[in-house]
């Protein structure tokens, strides 16, 4: 994989066609001042052409070396990957999906969704629900299920897709570094994101403080008793009251930090004030604790899938070329015959250990999330409720056996 990212940056390097084009405008430019030199002094023509011949011939060199350079950008980024994908099948005897084709379209439906393709995305589940796909029951895979297709019609609401357009304008306007809108939705949300012990208002409310604190100078808005240090005081009069109690410290810090303003840089607050990763930061918080309250993951699991098939391909590959040398099977289903070196953020814990009942959980006694968060095996759950209400044993919060979610693993 280091390789073909090598020859992809290369690829945008210099594989583009934006220097032909300049070259190409140069010639062009040429000529027209030729031509206009020719129409004021007709007489002129012999001299101006022959001095127009070899600048022209050097421009049609350049533009030719330009091409001759995207071409061969190309054709090494194509060997590279030829190189690392080979056109070869793996021995796949047993397709675990097979039983659950639906899943699959609920997948790309809702990576279409993700990525705010909606109109691809309509036309892509009306598609799959004309012809829905046959599902074929796999040994050791659970049986085909009936509930697919009405997943499949969940995605289609208008709501689902409203809330996700909410969430690219919202991300819109954060590029654009206005955090009004983040920090109005995190409001309206707060008492589901303070259950989940989340910060997200009080770090965007911080990063506008912050913002305002260092001036027009730098954020680019009025100068006015709004902006600078007086307007990041008034901001913090009217907002951080709320958050007292739970970040005093952070709170101190950044009106500690106003004596400071001076001479910022050599203080020790200055990386509190360092934004230049800051914005990156909020908007993946924010996303993720979106994506979280619509019970989704912050990343796309197809693109996880899809990211962490085509690492893994390299070794399945050499694997199944000496599986067949020394022929020899794969003797598990469950289970990979090697380790795939993933990278941290695609490396999940398969394994919970229940904090009630200090066992490890397994299909029948899977792991269950309540609505505070916390999670617990599926047997401690039912011994804690006795099918009723019941008290989380980790917080004051209470919930109902049916208000629990399976989490897989």
């Amino acid at each position: 994989m280091d390789v073909l990212q090598s020859e992809l940056a290369r690829l945008r390097r210099d594989a583009n066609l934006t220097k032909s084009i300049e070259d190409v405008d140069k010639i062009i430019q040429q000529l027209c001042e030729a031509r206009e030199k020719i129409v004021v002094d007709p007489k002129s023509t012999p001299i101006t052409l022959a001095k127009l011949q070899n600048p022209i011939k050097q421009s049609c060199d350049k533009v030719h070396d330009d091409v001759k350079r995207v071409h061969s950008g190309q054709s090494k980024y194509g060997k590279a990957l030829d190189k690392n994908f080979p056109a070869k099948a793996l021995p796949m005897d047993i397709d675990a999906l097979a039983s659950h084709p639906s899943l699959i379209n609920r997948a790309i439906a809702m990576h279409l969704l993700r990525e705010g393709q909606f109109q691809v995305a309509s036309i892509f589940l009306e598609e799959a629900q004309d012809n829905p796909p046959h599902a074929s029951p796999t040994p050791g895979t659970p049986n085909p299920s009936n509930n697919d297709e009405g997943d499949l019609t969940s995605l289609k609401s208008q709501e689902l897709q409203a809330k996700f357009a909410n969430m690219y304008n919202i991300l819109h306007e954060l590029k654009g570094r206005n955090l009004h809108p983040a920090i109005e939705w995190a409001r309206q949300n707060g008492p589901e994101l303070e259950r989940r012990g989340s910060n997200l208002e009080f770090e965007l409310s911080k990063l506008q403080f912050v913002w305002l604190f260092q001036g027009p100078e730098v954020n680019g808005l009025p100068d006015d008793i709004n902006n600078g240090l007086l307007g990041a005081l008034q901001y913090a009069r009217q907002n951080f009251q709320r958050f007292q109690r739970r970040f005093p410290r952070d709170i101190q810090q950044l009106a500690t930090a106003m004596a400071y303003k001076s001479n910022l840089r050599d203080s020790p607050y200055y990386r509190t004030f360092d934004t230049q990763t800051a914005w990156d930061d909020v908007s993946a918080s924010f996303t993720r604790e979106f994506c979280s309250l619509l019970g989704l993951s912050a990343e796309s699991p197809l693109y996880i899938a899809a990211t962490a098939g085509a690492i893994a391909l390299p070794t399945l590959l050499k694997l199944a070329s000496i599986v067949k040398e020394v022929r020899t099977e794969w003797t598990t289903q469950a289970e990979l015959p090697v380790e795939i070196a993933l990278p941290r953020s695609m490396i999940f814990h398969a394994i919970f250990v229940c904090p009630v009942s200090k066992e490890q959980t397994t299909e029948q006694n899977p792991p269950m999330m309540m609505p505070c968060g916390h999670v617990v095996a599926k047997e401690s759950l039912h011994r804690l409720s006795k099918g009723g209400r019941f008290k989380c044993p980790y917080c004051p919060n209470e919930s109902q056996p049916k208000d629990a979610k399976q989490i897989i693993l």
